[in-house]
């Protein structure tokens, strides 16, 4: 897995220390995490504990995990990764620090990291949001992602309420 540039942002490999970067601005924080699969991280400790299992899954061929770093500050201010396959189709998923939102980085990282999937071989991208999520069906749609449906569903094991699931995919050009 191999650093991704674009114009302000630098997807790297998530490290140990990052650990209470990520607990403070987005981990914890029950509105960023208000429409993902997991709940608030209760402490750092948690947090340490997921990225010690991303550090183990960084030896596995087919794992894109990135932090989102500013290139003029260094400063991490989120997320962006492979979440599962669907169909041998890669699945993103990400979050960022509310600070962050509203600039237009999450679609920047997106657009770099579909990029980067399709440099690898993949033809389809596949990415799912809450309907009721204004924001991120905004940045799915400005990075070029397609709707294909919507659905009815749990959130997750953890969040049993049931949401209505928008899914997108995009496809080599």
């Amino acid at each position: 897995m191999k650093e991704l540039e674009t114009e302000r942002l630098l997807l790297r490999r998530i490290r140990r220390e990052d650990a209470q970067r990520i607990y403070d601005c987005w981990a914890s924080d029950p509105e960023v995490t208000r429409y993902l699969t997991w709940q608030p991280h209760a402490s750092v400790a948690v947090t340490e504990a997921i990225v010690a299992r991303w550090l183990a899954d960084y030896d596995k061929p087919d794992t894109y995990r990135y932090g989102i770093e500013l290139r003029e500050t260094g400063e991490l201010i989120g997320m962006i990764d492979v979440v599962g396959y669907h169909h041998g189709n890669p699945v993103i998923g990400y979050c960022s620090g509310r600070a962050y939102w509203g600039n237009g980085y999450m679609t920047e990282a997106l657009k770099a990291l579909c990029a980067a999937l399709f440099e690898a071989g993949y033809s389809m991208i596949r990415i799912e949001a809450v309907r009721e999520n204004i924001g991120s069906n905004r940045v799915i749609q400005k990075a070029g992602f397609r709707f294909a449906n919507s659905r009815e569903q749990p959130m997750s094991e953890s969040k049993p309420e049931i949401v209505t699931i928008n899914s997108y995919y995009l496809t080599r050009e």
